[in-house]
């Protein structure tokens, strides 16, 4: 494994949102979208950006202007600013925000190979660590506060800049999150040019969101109950993260073949192979490969699942804002049984069922969400399970600070979830980036999989 690269810190700071600009208190209820995600542990991303000038020009120059920035940015998302409100039983957790409260800062500089980092290729996810901010827990009587952000902004001499994030799943899902990272790029644009357009002004209406269905009552006790659990430990030792491209080209094979399969069979193909479906598909045919191949206690007739998040803004039966920073995000869960996978015709099987479970979120996006968290404890509970984090329909790589897109974007909270990230692409317009961390030995074979497999559909149809 490669050696850990030093980082030395230059700067640790906190910053608040500009003087009256933001509510001298604010206090926001968790919906029942919020609730599940106290569950989760924290998301961990890094932005890598080329960035070819000397410490001191950021020292003197970008490093005051990224501090202004954020807290420009924070007069809008001030929530981010405050806590996470864990009172004692029955009372609900809240989003706790008051004058003064403040984000957590950290400006270092790093003597790692920032070309190996940003790449795609098989990595020590060890060394991703130094780059992400840690977030401190508070207590005060019988209540706790969890801050709900923390900033960490490294810089690469002559190369790059790494802006990693740690923030509680509980504040933002991924699109909130997103609108506050371009608005925090619109604001360190606009420092240079006031010009730039700003999108995205958040609202915290959460009268929006309905429960019509006694949903909060029912995660709340979820949580109660569940508590105390304790995270499941996962040996970083010998894990390694790497990025996977799928084309536009690659997906258009797929779906002829899987057509073509079912034609021959004078069966239906699947009713929804989206872009998105087929990469999940087709991924989590080649993870399943790679686990079973390693891992002689699995047998065919034990079921693999495959979870993933579905947005609730465009199919919620009432209108919710565009704009709404929160939670809205439903769970989907899909399974199959292994031996079904691992055929000659899995893709098929795996195409079949998820998408399945997304038209189903889309005719009844609330049907059977009374389950959401015990399913989830279902799929995470078992050994053979799929997780997906991101979406490629969030545009994250459009996120601009004026040093160009990011060079690389990771998601370092998979490496303990058994999950996978799905990015667009940044170089190839409508293909999709996967990020996943395995052992090394596993990350090799899913490698081998993966290439395979994707030359296999080449040579039908090329």
């Amino acid at each position: 494994m490669a050696k850990l690269f030093t980082v030395q810190v230059l700067e640790h700071c906190f910053v608040s949102p500009p003087p009256n600009s933001a509510p001298k208190a604010s206090l926001l209820p968790l919906t029942f979208f919020d609730i599940p995600w106290l569950f989760i542990s924290p998301g961990q991303p890094l932005f890598f950006y080329e960035y070819p000038y000397p410490t001191s020009f950021f020292t003197s120059t970008t490093l005051p202007n990224l501090k202004h920035s954020l807290s420009l940015t924070l007069q809008h998302y001030y929530p981010f600013a405050g806590n996470l409100l864990l009172p004692s039983q029955p009372a609900k957790p809240e989003l706790l925000y008051t004058d003064g409260d403040k984000v957590g800062l950290t400006f270092a500089e790093s003597g790692g190979d920032f070309s190996h980092l940003s790449g795609n290729h098989p990595r020590d996810v060890n060394q991703f660590y130094q780059l992400l901010p840690k977030l401190p827990k508070c207590v005060s009587g019988e209540k706790q506060l969890h801050p709900l952000l923390a900033v960490q902004v490294t810089v690469f001499p002559n190369c790059g800049i790494c802006i990693g994030l740690t923030y509680h799943y509980v504040a933002a899902d991924g699109r909130t999150f997103n609108n506050f990272m371009k608005t925090w790029a619109w604001y360190y644009c606009g420092i240079r040019d006031s010009s730039f357009p700003i999108k995205y002004l958040p609202s915290y209406d959460r009268s929006v969101i309905i429960d019509t269905d006694g949903l909060e009552e029912i995660f709340l006790k979820e949580w109660w109950n569940r508590k105390s659990s304790q995270e499941v430990v996962v040996d970083l030792s010998k894990m390694v993260r790497a990025t996977f491209v799928m084309s536009l080209n690659d997906m258009e094979r797929i779906k002829k073949w899987i057509i073509a399969q079912c034609r021959k069979k004078n069966q239906s193909p699947p009713i929804h192979l989206s872009p998105s479906v087929l990469v999940c598909a087709f991924v989590w045919v080649c993870l399943l490969k790679t686990q079973v191949g390693l891992n002689e206690k699995c047998f065919g007739e034990d079921s693999a699942y495959f979870g993933f998040n579905a947005g609730g803004i465009t199919r919620l039966d009432y209108p919710v804002p565009a704009t709404y920073s929160g939670n809205c995000l439903g769970f989907g869960r899909s399974m199959a049984k292994i031996k079904e996978l691992l055929a000659d015709e899995g893709i098929v099987v795996a195409a079949d069922v998820i998408g399945n479970t997304v038209k189903k979120l889309d005719r009844a996006f609330l049907g059977g969400a009374e389950k959401w968290i015990s399913e989830w404890g279902v799929l995470i509970g078992s050994e053979l399970h799929v997780l997906v984090s991101w979406s490629p329909k969030l545009d994250l790589y459009e996120t601009d600070f004026g040093w160009g897109k990011p060079r690389k974007i990771e998601e370092i909270s998979i490496d303990r979830m058994r999950a996978i990230s799905m990015t667009e692409s940044r170089d190839f317009k409508g293909g999709i980036e996967v990020g996943l961390a395995l052992p090394k030995s596993k990350m090799d074979a899913f490698g081998t999989f993966f290439i395979e497999g994707l030359k296999f559909f080449c040579n039908q149809f090329d």
